[in-house]
């Protein structure tokens, strides 16, 4: 195990993890639950809590954007389904992904007719969802291709059609539009039932629709985003802590870091952190973003550097070297949110986490 002494790390509660996802799979009921770990679960570590969602049976199985991905779940020791959710190229993808057990996503008649083949040249048949195209415009096929891709492989006796699914793309900002991609997906179902289709599960909401839209639940909901308590309604997961590790006084008039970016107006007590853009905290929270320090928001003064930044403490009566730093996350009765940095940085709560760096340790308490 590599060493770890530099003091920033992501602390993520497990039983916040729990939680939601136990709150996710009642909602759902009956309705199964994919819990979508894509992205090293949103920056929260993948592994760790896919073998937490697989121990306790809080998930039918996992989501995943890439092979590689559900690889790593499998070397995890993960025996779930594992559905790979992105268009799988080169066609090569397949190989890999049947002889691993995971489910693949089947976009186009050319990736069907790949993955007859590829299923045939291991001898192994390959389970698949077909991916529907109703509106988000990313990948997926249109109905009567969808119609062809069915047939193709429910005739090649090399494939099983385990499922089929669609994205839905604002169903948190648009009602409308929401229920006319529901609408074409439900088309769509009843015309691969009246070609014989039995057992196919149906996926189309992610966590919002999943929450709040009944009928988008169908026979299984994709959540991600709720599961890491980033929606309203569910507890955050994941904290960003590091320590003080230095201090210095400043005088009126001095300059803190890169293009003298912040002057100050008065004396001042500055406490610098060891985390900077090269963890994920963002260039855009330069003197705009806090950061809590013995219960207190404390200013970022000055640019974020690549690997530290500056606080102004000046109001933190105890602040020392070692003291505690939550750049994301709860402090006493503060409490500084996802919503609150992406709001800073004209993002999304999705993004705040993801682009956490793997140079950052993991770590996880209950």
């Amino acid at each position: 195990m590599a060493i770890t002494l530099r003091p920033t790390r992501a602390e993520i509660r497990l039983s916040a993890v729990r939680s939601n996802l136990q709150k996710l799979k009642e909602t759902a009921a009956p309705a199964r639950l994919l819990f979508v770990v894509k992205a090293n679960a949103y920056g929260h570590g993948a592994p760790e809590l896919a073998r937490l969602a697989e121990r306790e049976k809080l998930a039918w199985g996992f989501g995943v954007s890439s092979v590689e991905e559900g690889l790593a779940l499998r070397a995890a020791g993960i025996i779930s389904p594992v559905l790979v959710l992105g268009s799988l190229y080169p066609f090569e993808s397949f190989v890999e992904a049947i002889s691993a057990d995971l489910l693949v996503t089947i976009a186009s008649l050319d990736a069907a007719r790949q993955v007859i083949d590829a299923a045939r040249k291991l001898g192994k048949k390959a389970v698949c969802h077909i991916k529907l195209e109703t509106g988000m415009g990313r990948i997926g096929a249109r109905k009567p291709s969808a119609l062809k891709i069915y047939d193709e492989l429910s005739a090649s006796g090399a494939v099983s059609v385990g499922g089929m699914y669609t994205h839905l793309a604002s169903a948190d900002t648009d009602p409308r539009y929401t229920a006319e991609q529901l609408g074409f997906f439900g088309e769509t179902a009843e015309e691969l039932a009246a070609r014989g289709a039995r057992g196919l599960l149906l996926h189309a909401a992610n966590s919002c629709a999943a929450v709040n839209l009944p009928e988008s639940r169908r026979d299984m909901v994709r959540c991600g985003i709720a599961a890491y308590g980033l929606a309203a309604g569910f507890e955050p997961a994941l904290s960003l802590k590091t320590s003080i590790v230095f201090i210095k006084t400043v005088r009126e008039g001095a300059y803190i870091s890169y293009d003298k970016s912040f002057r100050a107006d008065r004396p001042m007590k500055i406490a610098t952190l060891p985390a900077g853009y090269g963890d994920g905290y963002l260039r855009r929270f330069s003197n705009r973003a806090d950061v809590l320090i013995g219960g207190l928001r404390c200013r970022v003064l000055g640019n974020v550097t690549m690997d530290m930044i500056m606080a102004d403490v000046t109001a933190v009566r105890d602040a020392a070297v070692g003291s505690e730093a939550v750049l994301l996350g709860r402090q006493g009765s503060e409490e500084i949110t996802a919503a609150e940095l992406a709001g800073i940085a004209g993002t999304i709560t999705y993004e705040i986490v993801t682009l956490i760096s793997a140079r950052v340790p993991r770590v996880y308490v209950e």
